[in-house]
């Protein structure tokens, strides 16, 4: 059994080092496969024996990309492209990407053409996901997906494979939402940058090897008392919030996170597999049933604000920090809309323009001081 701070250790070191995690799955003489956002099955990847490894960009300066790309294009595609072209991400025996934004279609042809070394899928989701006609769609998109991965691992995925990866998904989602629960209760014990640390790692490991590391966490996590946390507690909402130098700022300045409305956290394991005698048709209901997603069409009124006030009322928290992605142009129409909800509901709000070269924070330590600060005189 280790201790919360040797867990805490484990999690931080896969998190800030995910080569070393691919070499060491590498010299067990496991195949990886790349899987970039959003919404990748890759339960699917897992019931061939290969590691589901997330590439979700990384910190640093964009240069090689530079050549594929305009200056206005959002830094995950950048860096992930440029991770590519340096060589970063060789060892995968192929990756998977998805077109869900007009960002990802351009990176998608993109990779194909400068990184020809890596096998390249790609998957084309339906916006009408809902609908019968949707699933079947997506069940088509998957099958070709399937099909390659059999290719590449020699390993034919058969219903007994899949439905035995997404009992292990899904063990992993329900445990990463029950660790959210306990960081937002015991904000004493779970830092910003460690929580982003723990979710994080998840990206890099192999479920089931993440699931027995933080189920230990989480049930001691479950044993402390009742928190006496003196600071504020927020909501955070963007597609990544894992800059530990902008989230060592949460902490000088004593902000808790009690809840993420983040696509890197959160949203990716918000809801479960359901059930389904054919596997392959409950991975489709399981895009089928994703929601709250600046990505996702939404045939009804915008209810994403709603969403996020009700996120701060159960969560108990005071305020809601969006980092807003530069030149992400989904989360850029959807902010009026959910400014609106959110004054309309007087929760405070800051929003923080970030990207993945990010090296000044001077601006967004200000603000965030100023932040906590006026959630504080309202508590």
């Amino acid at each position: 059994m280790y201790s919360i701070n040797n867990l805490l250790d484990i999690f931080t070191d896969v998190a800030n080092n995910p080569k070393k995690q691919l070499n060491k799955y590498l010299s067990e003489n496991k195949k990886a496969i790349g899987c970039f956002p959003y919404y990748v099955p890759e339960e699917l990847v897992q019931a061939t024996g290969m590691v589901p490894f997330g590439i979700w960009g990384c910190r640093g300066t964009i240069n090689a990309a530079k050549e594929y790309f305009a200056s206005f294009y959002c830094t995950i595609a950048q860096m992930s492209l440029e991770m590519g072209l340096k060589g970063t991400l060789d060892g995968l025996s192929g990756v998977i990407a998805t077109s869900l934004c007009d960002t990802l279609r351009p990176f998608t042809q993109n990779f194909r053409v400068a990184v020809p070394q890596l096998p390249f899928m790609f998957l084309a989701h339906p916006q009408n996901r809902r609908e019968e006609y949707g699933i079947k769609y997506t069940i088509s998109q998957y099958t070709n997906i399937k099909a390659k991965l059999e290719e590449i691992s020699g390993v034919e995925i058969t219903d007994e494979r899949l439905k035995e990866a997404i009992d292990i998904y899904n063990k992993s989602r329900s445990e990463r939402r029950r660790f959210v629960k306990l960081a937002g209760k015991h904000p004493e014990a779970i830092t910003a940058v460690q929580r982003s640390a723990v979710l994080k790692s998840a990206h890099f490991m192999l479920k089931e090897e993440h699931t027995i590391l933080l189920k230990e966490l989480n049930d001691q996590l479950e044993s402390f008392p009742v928190s006496n946390w003196k600071g504020v507690k927020v909501v955070t909402s963007g597609i990544v919030a894992d800059n530990p130098r902008l989230l060592e700022i949460f902490q000088e300045h004593n902000i808790a996170i009690a809840a993420d409305d983040v696509a890197h956290e959160s949203r990716g394991f918000r809801i479960d597999v359901p059930y389904d005698e054919d596997p392959m048709r409950a991975l489709a209901l399981h895009f089928a049933n994703q929601d709250m997603d600046v990505l996702l069409y939404d045939p009804e009124i915008n209810k994403r604000p709603s969403h996020i006030v009700n996120m701060v009322k159960e969560s108990n928290a005071e305020g809601v920090i969006i980092l807003m992605m530069q030149f992400c142009d989904p989360e850029e129409i959807e902010f009026p809309s959910l400014k609106k909800g959110l004054e309309e509901a007087n929760i405070p709000y800051i929003m923080i323009g970030v990207d993945q070269q990010m090296t000044d924070f001077g601006q967004a330590r200000t603000s965030l001081q100023a932040f906590a600060d006026l959630l504080a005189m309202r508590s």
